[in-house]
């Protein structure tokens, strides 16, 4: 499996919750990067409609219900 880097701008909320994971793993020696794609790993692996389930995230994130 090949890895491909990009940029990605999140909010500073965002980023103090994603330190507080990668600090809770520091036995594992993890970096935000491989937290993030744990992440994206689960949520794509998951049995949801992806499509709709971004929509509504998004959706609601605009609204601020998110």
């Amino acid at each position: 499996m090949s890895n491909t880097e990009f940029g990605v701008s999140i909010s500073d909320e965002l980023v103090e919750e994603l330190d507080e994971l990668t600090e809770q793993c520091v036995d594992l020696q993890a970096s935000r990067s491989e937290v993030v794609e744990a992440i994206l790993t689960a949520y794509f692996q998951s049995d949801v409609d992806h499509k709709a389930r971004v929509r509504e995230l998004i959706i609601r994130r605009r609204k601020g219900t998110l």
